[in-house]
């Protein structure tokens, strides 16, 4: 399996031409995948796994199904979801930490692992105004989210810890904007509260949560005998990138005796920015938050993290004794986590911090508002409709002349078959808009005024060929 020096200083040399090759030429290539999923399977169904092959034909094979086959996320003019390029710092983190393979379940195992990563939950926790809240990395946003509703339903019924929901005298229930991500219907599935304890709240005209509509909700179901436990804020949604009122919820639920998470899965990296963390004011009053570092802190798939004030609670809520373990100490990772074994995920994020510094940071979601805010000039100025309101890099637009959905769809796909960009169709409360979110921070001014040309030819019906970029 281990093949000798020479071998492996080839295989070294082999990939590093090959990654930079890919971040010389990915500006250049079409964003949009070069052949479709059949085309690929009888590629891949040529490896047969009888006969060896050599790691550099190899590599050359396994890149060029990559190159040919995949959306390119770290391409400047993917506008599509919370995918950016990654910080080259989190590339080569995640190269070391495959070399090495610590095994994060136990502090005495790794006990270098578990400090680097409490270093940066730690950090970012300050900046959030919880200097004093620990956590845990996840797999991404989905498992942030479930250990969210995990610590509230211990805060709140922990009776249920031993023996069940069976256990709780009414159905607990939890809270969110019909804007709210999805992955709360599978952390209320998982938990065994099951859908109907989710309550979806419809939002304002603005696309926040409306706050007088939850009052009224967590006050309704409690009159009827439930127990609401949770109100899930989101700081930055998926479709519109617009952020809930948190020191309104906050104070309600405060008054209400619930628990308060904020999603912040993506907008939660403008904490790095003096002048962007105001638009997160009442985060810092929060019960538990979510980040995900592979979205806008630019790190490489995947890499969330929770964070809570509830120390105890958070043990409580995964605590389990093994006589295989090798300890069973509270700053044990396992005993904070729904995964038990893993690998080190923090060493991305903690290395990009490194590298970049926050400064570096905030230069850079702060020039990825600034693109965003000359975008929608541009789109205003061709006579585009901007449909959301926010401060963040998501602009969610229609044509003046034709709003509906198969013309939007129509405009998608010219721009996806184009090569050129990449936007989706978003969901607002219900509408469809063209959606471009900018958070790569190699996005520039080009890139813009690229994807307007873009849209320009869509809107005309022609579709442009795909154009290189100077990188």
């Amino acid at each position: 399996m281990l093949p000798d020096a020479e071998a492996r200083t080839s295989a070294y040399e082999r990939l590093a031409e090959l990654i930079e090759r890919h971040w010389d030429e990915v500006a250049s290539l079409p964003v949009a995948p070069h052949a479709n999923y059949e085309q690929l399977d009888e590629r891949v169904r040529e490896f047969d796994f009888e006969t060896p092959i050599a790691l550099g034909p190899l590599l050359d094979a396994c890149s060029q199904l990559l190159r040919e086959g995949i959306v390119h996320t770290s391409h400047p003019r993917y506008f599509g979801l919370f995918n950016p390029t990654p910080t080259f710092a989190g590339v080569l983190a995640d190269a070391l930490v495959a070399a090495f393979n610590p095994q994060l379940a136990v502090t005495s195992h790794a006990p270098a692992a578990v400090a680097i990563e409490r270093r940066v939950l730690s950090f970012l926790a300050g900046r959030l105004g919880i200097p004093d809240a620990v956590g845990t990395f996840t797999s991404g946003g989905a498992e942030a989210n479930l250990t969210a509703v995990m610590v509230a339903l211990e805060r709140h019924f922990p009776e249920a810890t031993e023996a069940g929901l069976a256990a709780v005298d009414a159905q607990p229930t939890l809270y969110a904007s019909t804007e709210a991500h999805h992955s709360l219907l599978k952390a209320a599935r998982m938990t065994g509260l099951g859908h109907r304890a989710v309550r979806l709240i419809p939002p304002t005209g603005r696309l926040a949560i409306d706050v007088a509509a939850l009052r009224a909700r967590i006050l309704r179901d409690r009159a009827a005998g439930e127990r609401p436990f949770l109100v899930v804020a989101t700081a930055g949604n998926t479709a519109a990138g617009v952020i809930d009122p948190l020191p309104e919820i906050a104070d309600l639920c405060e008054e209400l005796e619930v628990d308060l998470h904020v999603d912040a899965a993506w907008a939660g990296a403008a904490c790095l920015s003096p002048r962007l963390r105001p638009v997160l004011a009442g985060i810092e009053r929060a019960d538990s938050v979510t980040i995900d570092a592979h979205k806008w802190l630019s790190a490489p798939m995947g890499a969330g993290m929770f964070f809570t004030p509830h120390r105890h609670t958070l043990t409580q809520a995964f605590r389990t004794t093994a006589n295989y373990m090798p300890s069973a100490e509270a700053s044990d990772p396992y005993l904070s986590s729904a995964q038990w074994s893993r690998r080190l995920t923090g060493l991305k994020v903690f290395m990009s911090l490194a590298a970049a510094g926050q400064g570096g940071y905030a230069a850079q979601v702060e020039h990825d508002c600034e693109l965003g805010d000359r975008l929608r000039a541009r789109l205003r100025q061709d006579r585009w409709r901007i449909v959301n309101e926010t401060p963040l890099p998501v602009v969610c637009f229609t044509p003046v002349e034709d709003d509906s959905s198969g013309r939007l769809e129509s405009i998608t796909r010219h721009v996806q078959c184009s090569g050129v960009a990449w936007i989706s169709v978003a969901q607002l409360a219900g509408q469809p808009a063209l959606r471009a979110c900018i958070t790569s921070y190699r996005s520039t001014e080009e890139d813009v005024e690229a994807l307007c040309a873009a849209l320009a030819a869509a809107r005309a019906g022609s579709v442009p060929r795909s154009s290189t970029r100077s990188t």
